[in-house]
């Protein structure tokens, strides 16, 4: 299984830029992207970054990441990051819907 994750640009390089994810950096691979301005965020998979996606966006898929891996170490009380979950009721898709 491949995990997204979500990195800022911190300088473009041509065809590549150096990101940022939890204070690391890397070299990304920005050919399916485009060249991004500096603190664009991107969804990177393997080193190549996939899709530009927006600072909430960007939040959102973080926090589901940190409770996967307090839920990996046990920890329970992960509610908090999911708040654009709670107190919502699922919707069926239009085409279940009668």
């Amino acid at each position: 299984m491949c995990i997204g994750i979500p990195m800022q640009v911190l300088e473009t390089r041509g065809e590549s830029a150096l990101c940022v994810y939890r204070g690391e950096t890397s070299v990304i691979d920005m050919m399916l992207v485009g060249e991004q301005p500096m603190g664009a965020w991107l969804l990177v998979f393997l080193n190549t970054a996939r899709e530009v996606i927006s600072a909430d966006k960007a939040r959102q898929i973080n926090d589901a990441l940190e409770a996967m891996r307090l839920a990996m170490q046990g920890d329970t009380d992960i509610d908090h990051l999911f708040a654009d979950l709670v107190d919502r009721e699922p919707e069926l898709p239009e085409h279940l819907r009668s």
